[in-house]
């Protein structure tokens, strides 16, 4: 009877001997199937993790490829299209994703680069700052992408188009933040002054291009806050650039030279029109100019000049832009005047009125009532021209118009027959006034009025902001 096990079960051991030990030739042979099996196993699984490395590698690689060629895209196009922005700074991300450290900044820059190429295009806040914020990456990230040449050589410098489009992104993301503009004009002024292509991320050439973008923005930030001389220095590096020839346009104002003033304002504003028909990338990355502001400019300085026929042509340039420029009204009423054309500079007043009101917050607005006071002056109707002249002075106005609106209303008190102290007031007033202030009328109205005499007190009670 065979043997019962404690549970109560009884199982023949099957390929043993009597003694129930499996011979050595069949535990042999079980070992190796064992083995073969194993080795088998291994095999796959080093062919499936090779695979999988290599689908790996090969994505990378892809995305790398990728990059590269969308960038090239945009960099070659003379003309870039948002499309192909788009899609470069998608191609970048994606890139980024799987980069290594070496290679972060080359991508940061691409990716900023063509952010900043669209936001060119569509003109949006938004995208200025996404490229700021990309390309101050790449410069974080720049030493990461370089090597030492020979034992304790010094590591370059971020190379000038790097730098260069970092602070010109930040200054166009900044929304006017004075002390992002401020970081933003160090970071180019150290660019531009030591420029280094070494390692550009970008042709050569196109490299020292940018470095003359950045004079341009150095200069424009000095034009911009009334810096001539700091403003001639810097674009003395980019004598052909058209705000090489509007700074020395503000100049020969200023020295009271209105032709050279223009001739140079003309030249800018050519510059200026040709830039734009061809949208460049250069062009589209320096400072852009107001340029119907600078027409109506231009069209005051030919005025000032005596050449009220080209100025008006300026004028109807700047206006037909822009029509909300209430002061290339004004200066196209005074040209008029100038020709003998009074009807059509009576209405121009009246337009110049109408529309700085409309531009005015609670119709208040100053330079409207200057206006208006003139139109009413012109009409031979003093009492409500002073009247216009004192609200004008009251309700505020620009510190550049504040001097003829005070000889404005002087002027209307005197042609009422106020004269004494007006008169004086008047006299006084007539050396702080804008060259378009037709002087030789207001001598000649204060002569008619003698010093000796007063006919009566200034009409309009309104008074100037903070008199007593």
């Amino acid at each position: 009877m065979p043997r019962k096990k404690a549970n109560g079960l009884s199982r023949q051991p099957e390929h043993f001997g009597a003694a129930g030990v499996r011979p050595l030739t069949q535990v042999l042979e079980l070992l190796a199937s064992r083995l073969m099996c194993f080795r088998v196993r291994l095999f796959w699984l080093i062919v499936l993790t090779a695979c999988g490395l290599n689908a790996s590698g090969e994505r990378e690689s892809g995305l790398v490829v990728r990059a590269q060629s969308d960038f090239d895209r945009v960099e070659m196009s003379g003309r870039p299209q948002i499309q192909n922005t788009s899609r470069c700074v998608q191609s970048q991300a994606a890139a980024i994703s799987v980069a290594g450290r070496a290679e972060l900044a080359a991508l940061y820059f691409r990716k900023g680069y063509c952010e900043l190429i669209e936001a060119t295009l569509n003109g949006r806040t938004a995208d200025f700052q996404e490229a700021a914020g990309a390309l101050a990456k790449g410069m974080e990230a720049w030493p990461d992408s370089l090597t030492r040449i020979g034992k304790g050589a010094a590591r370059q410098p971020a190379p000038s188009d790097l730098a260069v489009l970092a602070g010109i992104s930040a200054l166009l993301g900044g929304s006017g933040n004075a002390q992002a503009s401020a970081d933003a004009a160090k970071q180019i002024s150290a660019a531009v002054e030591r420029p280094s292509c070494q390692g550009s991320l970008l042709a050569a050439g196109f490299c020292q291009t940018l470095v003359q973008v950045g004079h341009e923005w150095l200069g424009w930030l000095a034009l911009k806050r009334n810096d001539p001389i700091d403003a001639a220095r810097e674009l003395s590096a980019v004598p052909e650039s058209p705000w090489a020839r509007w700074a020395a346009g503000q100049r020969a104002f200023r020295d009271r030279n209105y032709a050279e003033a223009a001739t140079q304002y003309q030249q800018a504003v050519q510059l200026w029109t040709e830039a734009r028909q061809t949208a460049g990338i250069p062009q589209r990355l320096a400072p852009q100019p107001d340029l119907p502001a600078a027409w109506m400019e231009l069209g005051k300085a030919q005025l000032i000049a005596g050449d009220t026929t080209a100025a008006k042509a300026s004028l109807d340039t700047a206006i037909k832009a822009n029509s909300s420029l209430a002061r290339a009204i004004y200066y196209r009423a005074r040209a008029e005047e100038l020709q003998g054309q009074d009807e059509a500079a009576l209405a121009d007043y009246a337009l110049a009125s109408r529309t700085a009101f409309a531009n005015a917050q609670d119709l208040k607005s100053g330079e409207a009532h200057l206006y208006r006071g003139i139109l009413f002056f012109r009409r031979k109707d003093y009492a409500r021209a002073e009247d216009e002249f004192a609200s004008a002075l009251n309700f505020g106005i620009a510190l550049d118009l504040l001097a003829d609106a005070e000889a404005w209303r002087h002027m209307a008190a005197v042609a009422q027959g106020a004269c004494g102290a007006s008169r004086q007031m008047l006299e006084d007033s007539l050396t702080r006034v804008l060259p378009l202030f037709p002087k030789p009328q207001a001598r000649s109205v204060a002569a008619a009025c003698p010093l000796s005499s007063e006919a009566g007190p200034v009409r309009g009670g309104a008074q100037r902001p903070g008199a007593e």
